[in-house]
């Protein structure tokens, strides 16, 4: 870490909802699994592919989650501590946001 950059929290923004997002995950994970099986059993193209969105949104659910508890945590407490930490943090969601909206 260069010496701009602030350490990451202690707790991550996430903290209070972790199970809530693991479950998803979950979720999601057997998703991806039925599509698998779904390939593996030759179903239509089109049945698959309606699978394969679905799964994409609920990933998609899960970041924007993850996005707004870190605006509401990490980057809400770094703008507390200084000027400098809140551009670095405001920096890396810009960065966050750009390659989930190129995803």
């Amino acid at each position: 870490m260069s010496a701009s950059t602030p350490a990451p929290p202690a707790t991550p923004g996430y903290s209070d909802t972790k199970e809530a997002h693991l479950k998803r995950l979950r979720r999601i994970e057997g998703q991806v699994r039925g599509i698998a099986r779904m390939v593996e059993e030759d179903t239509y193209c089109i049945d698959v592919l309606t699978q394969v969105s679905a799964a994409t949104r609920a990933l998609q659910a899960v970041s924007l989650g993850l996005l707004e508890e870190h605006v509401t945590h990490c980057v809400v407490d770094a703008a507390r501590e200084s000027d400098e930490a809140a551009a670095v943090k405001v920096d890396e969601v810009l960065a966050a946001v750009t390659r989930l909206v190129r995803s």
